[in-house]
């Protein structure tokens, strides 16, 4: 570890086109990394530092009148993070360009939902993607099929900054020349508040009386800008809120917020950030209830303040803490090169947010699609669109629980064993598929289900299959 690597990288970036703001949220995000690797801590949450998240109000004591709900949503503008590829799910492009639900794709969905908005309460509602270099032409592309879809002066995307994979033993850009590209990664969903900054975004949508953003993910079909979470925010004048969802056995390893005892502010906590030996204390549901939805409701006007401040004192950013992310230089050959990504939250800015809250949400605002059996899930019968392109559930019930073996891993083999459509799954409890199986069209899985590939290869048309 020395300056040198420094230097490699942000001479690398400066060829790479990246501009000057980038390059030195890189620099501050370096230095970190070098002080948790020298000392050998930092970048941890240890248990004894915080207490548990309580009392967390709802948005449900807002006044619903329509206008005042317009008037709260004329102040928003939607922000999807938009840089992932899915490539643990096998998908080549960008994975919002995935047909997630009746041949529509989550941008799709997403611009669908918010045209019904902006029709619904007759504001402008402006969405921008937030790209990386990998998904940007992909993505505009579907953005384009919808010709209202755009709000004038305001560009439909923004580009993510670029920086270069480390190598794991000197901390050097690693080379990679079977396919240069993967020696570059997005910075993480952290670097959102900068490049807002270096784009001019954050001052346009200031200028247009833009006051807040959401922010979500692309991936997550729950995450629909909420007029009555705008008004919670507006009545009670938040400066920053977190959604959370109630926390169960199958969230345990997810993030979560926590109350800093040194200073009583909220901060996040992921997996990542646990202290060695504390994952008891992590995955306590019953210790920590909620998780963290990656659902932000930000003041611009606040967070322009403290980007103004820290340029005024030569430093870049909101000084997020970094994450070490330890991966290999090609993600799909564990014998590649190993490498380091450093990456930072934008969850982790409610800790550089005074009088920041986190707010109680239900758990259909957290709908994401991160492995085939999400997709499966999604796609079944137990979830359709509305009039709103808004995800809803058709059971009442919970949802079932779904495991398909290594064969439905990756969604190429996924959809060709579904070639035919996906199993109905209203009246299922558990769907479980061991091994390789093909199935038939107009498959109904009733109850607790478990199909075994070596006793049944091949599930025909019109099958019912009942635990």
């Amino acid at each position: 570890m020395s300056a040198e690597g420094l230097a490699q990288a942000e001479k690398r970036m400066a060829e790479h086109g990246e501009d000057d703001l980038s390059v030195r949220a890189f620099a501050s995000s370096y230095g970190q990394l070098e002080q948790i690797l020298q000392t050998g801590s930092g970048g941890v949450v240890p248990e004894d530092t915080i207490e548990p998240l309580t009392d967390v109000p709802t948005p449900d004591d807002v006044d619903l009148d329509e206008a005042a709900l317009a008037e709260a949503l004329g102040q928003v503008a939607v922000v999807k993070l938009n840089g992932g590829l899915g490539t643990s799910m096998g998908i080549t492009g960008p994975k919002s360009a995935l047909p997630v639900k009746d041949g529509l794709s989550f941008l799709d969905v997403i611009c669908r939902q918010v045209l019904a908005l902006r029709e619904r309460y007759g504001v402008a509602l402006p969405l921008v993607l937030m790209d990386s270099f990998r998904t940007r032409e992909e993505s505009l592309e579907i953005l384009h099929r919808y010709p209202d879809l755009e709000v004038e002066g305001l560009p439909l995307d923004f580009l993510q900054s670029a920086e270069p994979k480390l190598r794991a033993d000197d901390l050097t850009p690693v080379d990679h020349p079977a396919d240069p590209a993967l020696e570059w990664c997005p910075p993480g969903h952290g670097d959102v508040y900068v490049s807002l900054q270096r784009t001019g975004i954050l001052d346009t949508l200031l200028e247009r009386g833009i006051r807040y953003v959401f922010l979500s993910n692309a991936d997550n079909l729950g995450a629909t800008c909420d007029p009555r979470i705008a008004a919670w925010i507006v009545a009670n004048d938040v400066p920053y809120v977190a959604e959370v969802c109630e926390r169960t056995v199958n969230d345990r390893k997810g993030g979560h917020l926590a109350v800093r005892k040194a200073d009583g502010r909220l901060v996040l906590r992921d997996s990542a950030m646990v202290a060695p030996g504390e994952d008891h204390f992590f995955q306590d549901t019953s210790r920590h209830t909620t998780f963290h939805a990656n659902n932000l409701w930000v003041d611009l006007r606040v967070v322009k303040a403290l980007l103004d401040d820290a340029q005024e004192r030569g430093e870049v950013g909101l000084g997020l803490p970094v994450i070490v992310n330890r991966k290999t230089v090609d993600p799909s050959d564990a014998s590649s090169t190993e490498v380091i990504q450093i990456e930072t939250a934008m969850g982790a800015a409610i800790e550089k947010i005074e009088g920041a809250r986190a707010l109680f949400v239900p758990r259909d605002r957290f709908r994401p699609v991160k492995t085939t059996n999400e997709l499966l899930l999604v796609r079944s019968d137990i979830f359709e669109l509305d009039e709103h392109s808004s995800v809803v559930s058709t059971i009442d019930h919970p949802d079932p629980y779904v495991d398909l073996d290594k064969p439905f891993k990756l969604v190429p083999a996924f959809e060709e064993r579904f070639a035919h459509g996906v199993p109905s799954l209203k009246q299922a409890t558990r769907f479980v598929v061991e091994g390789d199986v093909h199935f038939g069209a107009d498959v109904v899985v009733v109850g607790d289900v478990t199909v075994d590939g070596a006793d049944t290869p091949r599930v025909a048309d019109g099958t019912r299959l009942q635990g």
